[in-house]
Order: structure tokens, then C-alpha cells, then sequence
């Protein structure tokens, strides 16, 4: 604290520390404890498949820093987003080739999976009900990750339709999301092996996703608490994340807190919500034609001020 510049000691600022944030900060931490989780499995030679070494402990926090540091300018969030569509685009086309253009598989059965998709989704009632530990998990997750996206990309969606919105946020990512899973399909149905460069590339764009994923939702908790780079200077703003992230990550390790109750408590923030609107405000956002045509950023104009 005594660190902090003058005008921040003195400043009667109290930061906005409503549910929203707690959801934003927690699925934060949640996801790096994921990486965390599962790095055992996707790293098998650095350790025995299972336990937790120093290494991955390195790993997550080096994935925490680079967040936080991304997160300290729009640019950079924008210009880590855009990398890892295309790495993720390199990694699918990579993984494609030696899944179908080899003696193991043809293109033929890469239609076929991607077919299997629509099959999944006509019978999407015997995977999900009954309701187990497994679907569980990701179905409070997902929703505790869909309150803050939204909330991240309507920033940016100046004059789109509310369809345009869903578009770019559901239906585009679905294409790669389908194809790559058909590609990993063909790797389990016909047992190729994923050992060496494979499984690097896929740990690495792994890494690169939960970086960017953590950054955008850094900006937004920060942002929204107004605990940002110019209120609290770049040095103090990146230890300050970086030390609550670590250890909020250490705490879903020790299974104090969990995803399921984050993912809860934005349902019912759904729910809450939805209420109100039909109730109080249902005219006023049936008739928004649109997001508003300023919230879009000009990236030109943020180089410029660099």
C-alpha cells in the first residue's frame, strides 16, 4: 500500500465488488486450476501421468503472468485473440493431415464423423438426462463462462444485430470447434498415436487459449472494479493480479471452492435477470434494434496514443 502512488492512497474510491466480479475473478482462477489439473495427463513425460511436480506449478503461474501482462493493453489482447484463431486453425489442419491423408484414414471417413455430429445433436436427450457428474461439471462451467463473454464481446459489437451477435459468438466458433473434434475422433476410432511434435502442438495451442482466455477476463473484472493500469500504475497492477490469481488458484486446489457453485450462482443470475426484464423492462429491450454503434474500439487511435 505504501508503494502505491500518493494520489491512490488518498483516493475514496471504493471498487465495485458485486457478484459479477466474484464470478468473473473465481471462473478466472478456475480455469487456470484446470490447466493446472490436467497438465499430468497431456505432459505424462514430464511426470508419472498423474501427480503434480514443481514444473507444472511453473507452467501455470509463467500462463498467469503472461495474462496479467496481456491484459495490461487492449492491443495486446487483441493481437493474442487473433493469434490463437489462427494457431488453433495450424493445429486442426496439422492434426487433419495425419488423420486422413495417411493409410489409417481418408477423406471419406472425415465426412463421416462430421456427419456424427448432427446424430449427437438428434439424440442430445440420452447425453445429457440423466444429469451426471461429468455433464455437471461443464454445464456450470459453461455458464459461468457465458455471463462474462458476453459481457467481454459486447464491447466490442458496435451497430451488430442481436442475430449478427450470436452468429459471431456461437455458430462461427462452432465450425472449427466440429471439425476438430471429428479430427480427434479419427485419432481415437483408429488408434493413432498423438505422442511427440502432436501432442506439443496441442499442449502449446492449449496453453495459448487459457493465456487468452485469461487476459480478456482480466481486463473485464479489472476494468469493471476500476483496478486499472492507469489508477494503479503498470507495476502495481500486474502484481496485484498476478499474486490474487495464483493464489485463488492454489485455493480451488484444495477444493474449498468449486465451479459448481460459480456456475449456480449465474444461473440464477440468468433467471433473476430474465424475470426482471419480462416484468419492468421487457418494452425497452424488445425495441433495441441494436449494440450500441460506439462500442467498438479504433485501434488505429490506441497506436497512435502509444
Amino acid at each position: 500500500y505504501n508503494s502505491w502512488p500518493s494520489n491512490l492512497r488518498n483516493c475514496t474510491y471504493y471498487p465495485n465488488l458485486g457478484i459479477n466480479n466474484v464470478v468473473i475473478i473465481g471462473t478466472c482462477a478456475f480455469t487456470a486450476f484446470l490447466l493446472l489439473s490436467n497438465l499430468p495427463w497431456y505432459l505424462p513425460s514430464l511426470g508419472d501421468g498423474e501427480s503434480l511436480i514443481p514444473s507444472f506449478y511453473l507452467i501455470v503461474f509463467a500462463a498467469i503472468c503472461f495474462a496479467v501482462y496481456s491484459s495490461t493493453d487492449i492491443k495486446y489482447v487483441r493481437f493474442l485473440s487473433i493469434a490463437t484463431t489462427w494457431l488453433f486453425i495450424a493445429l486442426i489442419g496439422f492434426m487433419w493431415v495425419g488423420a486422413f491423408m495417411g493409410e489409417s484414414g481418408q477423406v471419406s471417413d472425415f465426412t463421416n464423423n462430421l456427419a456424427s455430429i448432427g446424430n449427437y445433436f438428434g439424440n442430445i436427450n440420452e447425453f445429457v438426462l440423466p444429469l451426471n457428474d461429468y455433464h455437471e461439471f461443464y454445464l456450470f462451467w459453461w455458464f459461468a463462462w457465458s455471463i462474462m463473454i458476453g459481457q467481454f464481446t459486447s464491447r466490442f459489437v458496435g451497430g451488430l444485430k442481436t442475430y449478427q451477435v450470436l452468429g459471431a459468438m456461437l455458430i462461427f466458433p462452432s465450425i472449427p470447434i466440429a471439425i476438430w473434434f471429428s479430427v480427434l475422433y479419427q485419432y481415437h476410432e483408429a488408434g493413432l498415436p498423438t505422442q511427440g511434435i502432436k501432442n506439443i502442438a496441442m499442449v502449446f495451442v492449449g496453453v495459448v487459449f487459457v493465456i487468452n482466455s485469461l487476459d480478456s477476463l482480466i481486463r473485464l473484472y479489472t476494468d469493471n472494479m476500476n483496478i486499472t493500469v492507469k489508477r494503479l500504475g503498470k507495476f502495481n497492477y500486474i502484481a496485484l493480479n498476478i499474486v490474487a490469481l495464483s493464489l485463488l488458484t492454489l485455493l480451488f486446489k484444495l477444493n474449498f471452492l468449486q465451479i459448481q457453485w460459480v456456475g449456480a450462482l449465474v444461473i440464477g443470475l440468468f433467471f433473476g435477470c430474465a424475470a426482471y426484464i419480462a416484468y419492468s423492462k421487457f418494452k425497452t429491450v424488445s425495441n433495441i434494434d441494436s449494440s450500441p454503434k460506439d462500442n467498438k474500439i479504433d485501434y488505429a487511435k490506441i497506436e497512435s496514443v502509444s
